[in-house]
């Protein structure tokens, strides 16, 4: 049983709960896959050995006693870094944040617990969790594991790097504007990003957010499959009274047709031969799984909501940003700040939420008509490391390649990461969205996608 952490965690939670592998055995693999192989990519910055045994510990104690521990019985999961863990710090990657240590757990960390997860260890992510490339100066700078050359994403960066490297069987993750959807694809496997309400979220140990992520960042999961997804989605998504925006809807809606709206270049992000490649490609993997597959011109707008997003985002107490992001001194952050200064400050909430419910009801109309979207994730191939941080040039290109990430947040809309396979050793996937509670039907579509390819498998660090 050396290669527990291979296997995805529907398999895993099947033999523990049957007692052919108990929890521990999964927690000690789970251990040595992070010793072997966290040194090459730094994706776990604090993890604790003796803490994690116990956890397992006490899952196969309850087995013995004949309870049902969940769906993710046993399985070793990753946390990232900016949500609040029991006696961790929640640093949200910030030398500022390195004492917050946490008296409580994060509702979708209780939720994990709840559902027999053992948590393994803590992710990293940039610093404020601004960017789509991982590094701090207080944790360092996590590598990609199928090649160190590119980004592993951010600002799950930790997560992606993780997960693909067979550290942990599920990841945490969190998302305002790509930050579960852009490691899953830069790292080769697959993220959802819930709808708005769907998984109950509070850190206690910081204070209240403002409007802007309060509507729009969620937490989900990133997993090597998308079965994996949906037991983890099950699992984070069981209410907690501390969430006001925690919506009790049932994980499954109405049936709809096995519709889908295929759309290669959206509100003119014109994306790279490879990325128009991958999405023609998951069209065809739906076609032949019995999916009726229309091409479209175009979306409903992206670029205002992507706009509005990152004004609501980043705009709503701009100087007090900035002077903590100058007090970090953190080079990537400021230069997120910095560089969109132009675009978010002066901020007008009243505007962002008039032109909220405008767009909204837009894209509500579109998924009326078609259940899902195809589009890509990007408009590029996953970039070169710090690419935003190369000039004034490289900055903008990045921003407006990640146009279809930035702008479906701003809606509460659900977006689904699908990796579909690799070009030379850089992997590209595809995004699935569809109207808000309904990831039913985006991993229903990702199902189809994933089964028409390769599946996702662990892999060791590249050179």
């Amino acid at each position: 049983m050396q290669d527990l952490w291979r296997l995805s965690a529907t398999e895993l939670a099947s033999l523990i709960k049957s007692r052919k592998v108990s929890a521990k055995e999964a927690a000690e693999a789970g251990l040595a896959r992070l010793d072997a192989v966290n040194p090459k990519i730094n994706a776990v910055v604090d993890h604790r050995p003796d803490d994690v045994l116990a956890q397992a510990a006490a899952i196969d104690a309850a087995i013995a006693r004949g309870e049902d521990m969940g769906p993710l019985a046993g399985v070793p999961v990753t946390i990232k870094v900016n949500v609040d863990q029991e006696g961790y710090a929640t640093t949200n990657g910030l030398k500022l944040q390195r004492d917050t240590i946490a008296r409580v757990d994060n509702p979708v960390v209780a939720n994990l617990r709840k559902a027999g997860a053992v948590l393994l260890g803590r992710t990293n992510c940039p610093a404020f969790s601004y960017r789509w490339f991982t590094t701090n100066l207080v944790h360092g700078d996590t590598k990609n594991p199928r090649d160190p050359s590119i980004t592993p994403g951010g600002s799950s960066g930790g997560a992606g790097s993780a997960v693909a490297a067979g550290i942990g069987h599920v990841a945490h993750g969190t998302d305002i504007a790509g930050s579960i959807r852009y490691p899953a694809y830069a790292c080769g496997v697959h993220g959802l990003r819930p709808s708005m309400g769907r998984i109950p979220a509070f850190n206690a140990a910081l204070p209240e957010r403002p409007i802007g992520p309060q509507i729009s960042a969620v937490s989900g999961p990133l997993a090597r499959t998308i079965g994996d997804l949906r037991i983890s989605l099950a699992a984070m998504s069981a209410p907690d009274h501390r969430d006001p925006w925690y919506a009790p809807v049932p994980l499954d809606g109405p049936p709809r047709e096995k519709r889908v709206a295929m759309c290669f270049n959206p509100d003119g992000l014109n994306p790279v031969p490879e990325v128009v490649a991958a999405v023609a490609d998951a069209g065809r993997r739906l076609q032949k799984a019995g999916w009726i597959v229309e091409e479209i011109s175009d979306t409903p707008p992206l670029r205002e909501p992507a706009e509005i997003q990152t004004w609501l985002w980043l705009g709503d107490g701009y100087e007090a940003q900035l002077e903590a992001a100058e007090r970090e001194g953190d080079p990537g952050a400021l230069a997120c700040l910095r560089g969109n200064r132009a675009k978010v400050h002066p901020f007008d909430l009243s505007k962002a939420l008039a032109r909220r419910a405008t767009l909204t009801r837009e894209w509500f109309a579109f998924f009326d008509k078609y259940p899902v979207l195809l589009m890509p994730v990007s408009g590029e191939l996953p970039f070169p490391d710090h690419l935003d941080r190369k000039d004034d040039a490289s900055f903008a290109r990045v921003w407006h390649a990640q146009l279809p990430q930035i702008a479906i947040p701003f809606m509460g809309l659900p977006g689904l990461t699908v990796s579909t396979g690799l070009v030379g050793r850089i992997p590209v996937g595809v995004q699935l969205v569809a109207g808000r509670y309904r990831e039913d039907l985006c991993l229903a579509a990702g199902e189809a996608v994933e089964a028409g390819g390769t599946p996702s498998a662990a892999i060791d660090p590249a050179s």
